[in-house]
This record gives structure tokens, C-alpha cells and sequence, in this order.
């Protein structure tokens, strides 16, 4: 009775034993959840900024108009007549100017402070998910929202960052599992791009395309297909040999062909025992993607979903015919001597695949690197290798870890789950979030010295808009026309070209050739009717009216940023 008993107590201990360490884990991953969720939501409030991009001034003003008036296809910003326009973005610009309208800025801030809160948790649980650890998500979700500081800002784009980590969720899911929530889920988001940011709708299929292509790759890899031309010969000539009745040449080509299908199978076994066990390259052929091909099949149609007609199908083609790309910033090619956290994460990348025996899934080298062409080719697009590259990088580093690190040092987040971890974690990350956000303690919604907001206070009470036609600079233009002046441009650059405007000149290049002086600012003036000008007070335009052509201009207003002036007639 007594073994019985020991033996009974020593069973119980043991069952014991494991339920306290799961429970003892199940606590550790919560606690890191709720540090990692505070800590992410500080940080994200600490790089959002206080003051607003021109982007934000016309998406109010146009989700104003949307309002009043709905989606008329033609521009009334502008003084330039019947001006067609896209309204690309009128969801988010219908939204914004909803909240606007009852909270003024303060409202703007807080939501734009809230969509990048939601971005960075998005980034941090769409890791976890996926590769299931917490460390590696949380420290990958920091970096990543540091390399896109600079794009968070109140527009659309913020808004589409969050759908397309969601999309790579729901596409890894969904090959997963086939379930068709996640299907839903992916039928979903292309109509809400495609009313909200319809310039990125291209992107969307542009994230199917790496799994597709590993699919195909993995039914070619296991198609001999010189072998199987051959046995198809064959079955001709059996065909040809029993219509002939030639018994000995039958059972010739029927030996041979039994020998080459022995050998095919031999080949097939070789090659999957070399797929399950790459060098560095996994490739794996999941029936699910045929299923995935049907709904971006099924996806394409959601363009069609939206009161802009074909505008999501043709406004990325139009945009690339035009000059617009090409004089705009975040559109320029990316320099990688400029972008040092960028380049940092390319070499890490290439030193685990490089030095280590970590592999990488076929579907994943694809996508990084057509992420790494189109961040090459457009500087904007770092935002995509940062966002969806960090699940990839999540993967490598996460195989690694597992590879290198003895079984008994693994629970590394129970380790660090103590007090002094818990404070040493929130500390570091409290001084770099102060780090990222004390300059903008003491910053305004609107920046005076990009923004002629006294300018414009001039203009309002001395000039009469319904006979000026005034010449502005882009990058104030849409604050003028927050403001209620009508403008020459603003930083809607789609709507001056003339793939988008209707219109034979190209008013977007004229203003560039304009400021730059590559054209004489008077044959412009003289071109469009122009009455009177705002300027930067250092603008080239400016400094050369100042001191060589001040008799045709009389001086109007003067700030320490802005100066107008009136042409003389």
C-alpha cells in the first residue's frame, strides 16, 4: 500500500508540475502582452506629429465639398476652369472632414494618433501570430515604426498601412487553415482601399503575387517534364503497336515505359527528401493557393465597388505617364546612403541567410525582394519593406533563435518577466519615446513658417477673390485652399497634369520649370491670367523680382515668411 501510495503521489507531482509551468507561461505571456501594448501605444503617440502635412489641409476641405455637393468629377479649388478630378481618396477625405467639423484639429491629431497606435499593435500582433514569438514581434514592431516615422501623418496612406499588414495576415491564415472568414476578410479590404485610397489598389494584388509564384514553381519542380514527353511518345507507340498487332514491339515499348515511370518515381522521391531538407530555400507546394488564386480573382472585380467608375484600374497607369512622379519627393528613387536604419535592415537580413543555417521560405525571398526593387524605384516605399518585410524578418530571426539557443534558455520572456525586467524594458523604451517626441512638445497644429497664415488673413480681408487669379507654390497651395483661395496648384498633383485634368497644358510642369526658373516666371504670369503672387519671401521668384524686375510688381503684404505681390498692369 505504501509503494502504491509513493508511486500515486510521485504521478500526481509530475502532472502537477508541467500545468504550474504552463500556467506560469500562460501568465508571462500576458504580462509581456500588456507591457509590450502600453509600451507600443506610448511610442506611437510619441511619433505622430502635433503639426499637419499639406496633404491634410485639402483632404478637409474636399471631404467638405463631398459632402455638400458628392462626387462631381470636377475640381472647385482651383481657378482654373473645369478642372476634372478623381476624388481618389473621398472615404477618408468624407471621414476626416466628419471629424474636423465636430472636433477641429484637436480631432485630427487624436485620430491620427489613434490609426498609429493601431498600426503598431497591428504590426505587433500580426508578428506574434504569426511566428509566435512575443520578444522578437515587440522589438521588431519598435524598428519598424522608428524607419517609417517620417510617413506618419494625418493621410490616407496611414490608414492602407494597417489593411496591408492585415492582408498578409489574412493571405498566411487562409493557407493555413482555408477557413473562410479569411477570405471574407480579403474580399473585404480591396473595397475598402478602393474607396479610400484608390491610388494603392495595384499594390493590394501585388502582395498575392510571391505565394502564386511559389506554387507554380513548386508544381514545375516536381514536373519531369522531358520524361513525362517521353512516356506520352510511348503510349503513342503502344496506340500504334496493338492497332498493328506487332505482339514483340508492344511488350518492348511496354517494358520501356514501365522502367522510365521507375525511374520518374525515383527522381520524385529524390527531390522531395531534397525540398523537405533545403539548402537555403523552402519550397512548398500548398493546395490551398489554388483557392487563394480564385479570390484574387474574385478581388479584382472590387474596383468596380466604388462611385469613381474605373478609377482604381487606371489612376496608378495615368500617374506613371505623367511628369508628377518625377519632380515629387517620395516619389524619387531611394538613395541608400540616406537611408541608414533601411540599410541596416538589408544587411541583417542578408548576414542570417548569408552566416547562419537559418532557410527562407521560396514566397517570402520573393517578396522582399520585389519590395527592395520597389523601394529602390520609389522612396515611399520603404513604408511596404518595413511593414510587411517585418514579418519576414520575424521569421528568420525567430528560426535562428530556435536553431542556436539551447532548449533550457528558451523561455526567454518568463526570464525577463520579473521586476527588474519589467522596469528596465519600460524605462528604455520611455526615455526613447521622450527622445522621439520632445521636440514636438511646443509644436503647433499649423507650421507659420511653411503655412502663410497671415498671408492668407491678408488676402482674405483686402483682396477680392472674384477677380485675382493668384500664382502659389505647391507645397502651400492646399492651406490656401483650406483657407478659401482659390489656387494656381496645390499638392493634389494628379488633378494638374494633363492625363488627369482634361486639360492641354501641363499645368504641374509649368509651375516646376516656374520655381526652379527653367522658365520665365513672367511668360507664365502672362500665360494664365496671373494677378498676383505668393511666394516664400527666400523663393527664387521672389528674390529676383526684388532686385531686378520690382517695377512690374507692386509689394502687397511682407512677413518673416511670405510675400505677395500685385502684377502692374
Amino acid at each position: 500500500m505504501k509503494i502504491k501510495s509513493i508511486i500515486k503521489e510521485k504521478e500526481s507531482k509530475n502532472e502537477k508540475e508541467p500545468k504550474e509551468a504552463k500556467q506560469k507561461k500562460i501568465k508571462g505571456t500576458v504580462k509581456f502582452t500588456i507591457l509590450a501594448v502600453i509600451l507600443i501605444t506610448i511610442f506611437c503617440i510619441a511619433l505622430t506629429p502635433v503639426t499637419f502635412q499639406n496633404d491634410t489641409y485639402y483632404t478637409i476641405k474636399v471631404g467638405e465639398h463631398i459632402a455638400k455637393s458628392g462626387i462631381d468629377g470636377k475640381d472647385p479649388f482651383s481657378w482654373h476652369e473645369n478642372l476634372g478630378y478623381t476624388y481618389p481618396h473621398w472615404g477618408y477625405d468624407l471621414v476626416t472632414y466628419f471629424i474636423y467639423d465636430i472636433f477641429g484639429f484637436t480631432g485630427i491629431y487624436v485620430t491620427t494618433c489613434i490609426l498609429t497606435i493601431i498600426l503598431g499593435l497591428s504590426i505587433y500582433f500580426v508578428n506574434t501570430k504569426l511566428t509566435k514569438n512575443q520578444l522578437f514581434s515587440f522589438i521588431i514592431t519598435i524598428g519598424v515604426m522608428y524607419i517609417i516615422r517620417g510617413y506618419i501623418t494625418a493621410r490616407a496612406q496611414l490608414f492602407t498601412f494597417i489593411l496591408f499588414i492585415l492582408t498578409i495576415y489574412l493571405i498566411e491564415k487562409f493557407i493555413e487553415t482555408k477557413k473562410k472568414r479569411y477570405a471574407i476578410g480579403l474580399i473585404a479590404i480591396p473595397i475598402i482601399i478602393a474607396n479610400t485610397h484608390v491610388a494603392v489598389f495595384p499594390f493590394y494584388f501585388v502582395l498575392y503575387l510571391p505565394y502564386i509564384a511559389e506554387y507554380l514553381i513548386a508544381i514545375i519542380a516536381e514536373t519531369i517534364i522531358y520524361r513525362k514527353i517521353k512516356i506520352l511518345i510511348l503510349n503513342i507507340k503502344i496506340k500504334y503497336a496493338k492497332k498493328r498487332e506487332k505482339e514483340e514491339l508492344l511488350a518492348k515499348l511496354q517494358k520501356e515505359k514501365q522502367e522510365l515511370e521507375t525511374k520518374i518515381d525515383k527522381v520524385k522521391v529524390k527531390r522531395t527528401k531534397e525540398l523537405q531538407n533545403p539548402y537555403k530555400i523552402k519550397l512548398t507546394k500548398n493546395p490551398n493557393i489554388k483557392w487563394l488564386i480564385v479570390i484574387m480573382l474574385i478581388c479584382t472585380l472590387t474596383g468596380f465597388l466604388t462611385p469613381l467608375g474605373t478609377t482604381p484600374y487606371t489612376y496608378l497607369s495615368k500617374t506613371m505617364a505623367g511628369n508628377t512622379t518625377e519632380n515629387i519627393n517620395e516619389h524619387l528613387p531611394m538613395t541608400i546612403s540616406n537611408e541608414t536604419d533601411v540599410s541596416c535592415a538589408i544587411i541583417i537580413i542578408l548576414a542570417i541567410l548569408i552566416f547562419t543555417k537559418t532557410k527562407i521560405r521560396l514566397s517570402d525571398l520573393f517578396m522582399i525582394s520585389g519590395l527592395c526593387y520597389l523601394m529602390l524605384a520609389s522612396k515611399r516605399q520603404i513604408t511596404m519593406f518595413a511593414i510587411i518585410g517585418s514579418v519576414i524578418l520575424n521569421r528568420l530571426v525567430y528560426q535562428l533563435y530556435e536553431t542556436y539557443i539551447k532548449e533550457k534558455e528558451k523561455d526567454v520572456v518568463n526570464k525577463i518577466m520579473n521586476v527588474v525586467g519589467i522596469i528596465a524594458i519600460s524605462v528604455v523604451m520611455l526615455v526613447f519615446s521622450y527622445y522621439m517626441g520632445k521636440d514636438k512638445l511646443d509644436d503647433s497644429y499649423v507650421d507659420e513658417s511653411t503655412y502663410p497664415v497671415k498671408a492668407s488673413d491678408y488676402i482674405l480681408g483686402h483682396i477680392d477673390l472674384g477677380t485675382s487669379k493668384f500664382y502659389n507654390e505647391y507645397n502651400y497651395g492646399s492651406y490656401l485652399l483650406f483657407r478659401g483661395i482659390p489656387v494656381f496648384i496645390d499638392s493634389r498633383a494628379d488633378l494638374y497634369s494633363p492625363e488627369f485634368s482634361g486639360k492641354e497644358d501641363d499645368i504641374f510642369m509649368d509651375f516646376i520649370e516656374t520655381s526652379s526658373i527653367g522658365k520665365f516666371y513672367g511668360d507664365t504670369f502672362e500665360k494664365y491670367g496671373i494677378t498676383h503672387v505668393i511666394t516664400y519671401k527666400n523663393s527664387k521668384v521672389s528674390m529676383i523680382i526684388d532686385k531686378a524686375d520690382s517695377e512690374k510688381y507692386t509689394e502687397l503684404y511682407r512677413d518673416d515668411y511670405f510675400v505677395i505681390y500685385k502684377i502692374n498692369k
